[in-house]
């Protein structure tokens, strides 16, 4: 069972990483990156919980 869900939770980081990086090069992350010289939080939130999840989900499929 912890081997699925390893499984499931690295899809899910790698889908929340990917569309983090979709979403900061929109046309709004990439104004408010110009103004303010941050990346908006959304697109923050979903790089730390896609890279949370992976790193999660890799500990559950190498623990034995």
């Amino acid at each position: 069972m912890p081997g699925i869900l390893g499984i499931a939770l690295l899809v899910i980081g790698a889908g929340l990483v990917w569309w983090g990086y979709q979403l900061s090069g929109s046309i709004g992350s990439q104004l408010t990156e110009t103004i303010s010289g941050a990346m908006p939080d959304g697109v923050m939130i979903r790089y730390i919980a896609g890279a949370v999840s992976s790193a999660v989900g890799l500990y559950l499929l190498v623990k034995r």
